[in-house]
């Protein structure tokens, strides 16, 4: 397949909440100008503590969430002790520093949210060279990701309830859905807190998306 084949558009954000972490992203995938898929998956539950936002190339990503989710696994088995998005965010980022410096590196934009080691909830962005940053407020990664920190930068206040949030996320995927040809179908939310992992039901999402997009 040609490289202008494999790019992949998209949006997914992520926000820290006084009580939750929020995380969405939106279900198209492209291969150049074609859409190919109208119901990605961009959005995968690691542990009932921890999830992980894709962007970049599908199957690299893909690849990724399923050898992190086994590596959890084997974690809490071998130590009986839930992982914390610390711990899994930094193997994440110690596995693509590796691929990094082959000749076919994973062409990715990750976000990992969760609960840290510090029981708080936290975001972990890392790029495609294996960086890995703390942010304490949001982030948005793909390539509707200029119009989605427009969103982001100008209505993010500390402190906000899970509600506020979901529905701050859903806004800044709006935005996206509207100027990004990347980015469409839709968008999906999903929540962590002191419940656990859970999607955000699509009546609640498209009951914010739907005027957005009027």
């Amino acid at each position: 397949m040609e490289e202008n084949q494999q790019r992949k558009g998209t949006t997914t954000v992520g926000i820290v909440c006084k009580d939750a972490v929020v995380m969405a992203a939106d279900k198209r995938a492209t291969m150049g100008y074609l859409i190919a898929n109208k119901n990605v998956e961009k959005i995968f539950k690691i542990t009932d503590n921890i999830a992980l936002t894709i962007a970049g190339f599908a199957s690299d990503g893909q690849v990724l969430a399923r050898l992190l989710r086994a590596e959890m696994d084997l974690y809490r088995y071998n130590t009986g002790v839930e992982p914390s998005l610390t711990a899994a965010s930094n193997l994440l980022a110690t596995i693509v520093f590796e691929r990094a410096k082959s000749y076919m590196p994973y062409v990715v934009q990750l976000i990992m949210g969760g609960i840290d080691e510090n029981n708080e909830y936290a975001l972990y962005t890392i790029d495609m060279g294996g960086s890995i940053i703390k942010e304490d407020m949001y982030y948005s990664t793909g390539s509707g990701s200029p119009m989605a920190f427009g969103v982001l930068e100008d209505s993010y206040k500390e402190n906000m309830t899970t509600e506020q949030g979901a529905e701050l996320a859903i806004k800044a995927l709006a935005s996206a859905l509207k100027r990004d040809a990347g980015t469409g179908e839709g968008v999906e939310v999903i929540i962590i807190d002191k419940k656990g992992y859970r999607k955000l039901e699509k009546e609640k999402v498209n009951a914010v998306l739907k005027p957005k997009l009027e």
